[in-house]
């Protein structure tokens, strides 16, 4: 049975419980991620030293094992649907968490960034549940299901952090573990729910349903430089890629660097409630986004969280050594995040005809994921070479290209309107 063979009434049921089983995955999912890469650094600096300039190569390891993994992932799915692609994500990232817990329980650095390297691919499979989410939604609903699963991560991404304490403590105190080897292993353990909920609940699978899935094995699939050329042969396919790349770019380099920047001027403490706050910006606003989105359309969106960006990282820079301005400035941060995830990723499933959807997601989320991993590592040299606030200002100059893009394609966009 395909998507046009439904009905209506079976289509919203089928589309009801699809969001159900992401919901709950996604929850899980956000908590294990923000927990365990939350204290990412702290282990590199553990092994490497507190001065080191590589505390940024934990988030950058984590953020491009999920920038490989959405493109295995995303063909993956092509061949055989969203649930194996899914259960492949959290299955490895499950095993990473594992390792890494063994890499900082031993101070091994190789296994440890062997372990973030597969755990990102649990990151890889909550970035492509939102694409899940809108294969059986009609086309004017897809940003309002593509935001009701970003909103879901706000449960697990805001309270994971706040488990960092009792995780370290129960790992020191009952088993007699490192300072930061429990997080990683609560982390395997939330990964495994989530990998259990995917198998038992995400049937029928949706993008079986929905016809999105490629004919045979020996069928080629487009390679990443093709899809590419998919998505940017439109002003808004570039656009939106542009939004996905730079809002997350801008996020992963300012909110890597902040916990370090706290700790080296004596906030340590604070940290994980500004790392809490920034999350909560990145998805509880998530529904008011896709409300938006949907009301205002994709290209207002993407200009509103461009300038919500710059206000971001114009706090963050002049935030100086205490942490007063630090927290309005990473929850906007987060707020700019969703606005340019959301209306960027929605646009770009505008931008390319529905038979190549599945074909371009993959690779969007191959270049957005691969950008801020490169973003993450080179953010601890920057902040060593020139400082936190320097950081926050190369920040603020790639969002407001974006800003100067966005403005440009409206402008663009309105004289082709009233053009005779």
């Amino acid at each position: 049975m395909t998507a046009e063979a439904l009905t209506d009434e079976r289509r919203a049921e089928l589309q009801r419980r699809t969001l159900r089983t992401l919901t709950v995955g996604q929850v899980v999912g956000s908590a294990s991620m923000s927990s365990a890469v939350t204290v990412g650094a702290y282990v590199i600096q553990e092994i490497l030293g507190q001065k080191t300039p590589w505390g940024g190569i934990a988030t950058a390891t984590v953020t491009t094992g999920g920038a490989v993994m959405s493109q295995v992932l995303s063909r993956m799915m092509m061949r055989r649907g969203r649930r194996p692609g899914m259960q492949v994500g959290y299955g490895l990232a499950t095993c990473g968490a594992v390792a890494a817990g063994v890499g900082a329980e031993t101070s091994t650095l190789v296994v440890f960034l062997a372990g973030l390297f597969m755990f990102g691919s649990g990151q890889a499979s909550n970035l492509l549940a939102r694409y899940a989410a809108t294969d059986l939604a009609l086309p004017a609903d897809r940003s309002r299901a593509m935001s009701r699963i970003v909103f879901a991560s706000t449960f697990g991404a805001v309270f994971g952090p706040l488990l960092i304490g009792p995780a370290q403590w129960a790992g020191e105190n009952a088993f007699g573990w490192n300072r930061y080897t429990g997080p990683w292993l609560f982390a395997s353990c939330v990964l495994l729910v989530a990998f259990t909920n995917v198998s038992l609940r995400l049937r029928p699978d949706p993008l079986v349903l929905s016809g999105g899935v490629r004919g045979s094995a020996g069928e080629k699939l487009p390679s990443i430089p093709a899809a590419l050329r998919i998505v940017t042969a439109t002003s808004r396919g570039r656009l939106a890629l542009g939004s996905m790349v730079v809002s997350q770019v801008a996020m992963v380099a300012i909110m890597t660097m902040t916990p370090v920047h706290m700790k080296l001027h004596g906030h340590e403490t604070l940290s994980q409630y500004v790392v809490s706050l920034h999350i909560a910006g990145m998805y509880a606003f998530s529904p008011l986004v896709g409300r938006y989105t949907a009301e205002k359309g994709t290209l207002a969106s993407v200009r509103l969280g461009a300038a919500i960006l710059v206000f971001a990282t114009v706090a963050s820079s002049l935030s100086g050594n205490g942490p007063v301005l630090v927290f309005p400035a990473l929850w906007l941060l987060g707020i700019g995040w969703n606005f340019g995830l959301i209306g960027g990723s929605t646009m770009l499933l505008e931008s390319v005809p529905d038979s190549e959807r599945v074909t371009v997601q993959g690779s969007a989320d191959l270049m957005m994921s691969l950008c801020g991993g490169i973003a993450g590592l080179s953010s601890g040299f920057i902040r060593r070479a020139v400082g936190y606030h320097v950081l926050s200002v190369m920040g603020l100059v790639a969002v407001g290209l974006l800003m100067v893009g966005a403005y440009w394609l409206l402008v663009r966009e309105r004289r082709v309107v009233t053009a005779p």
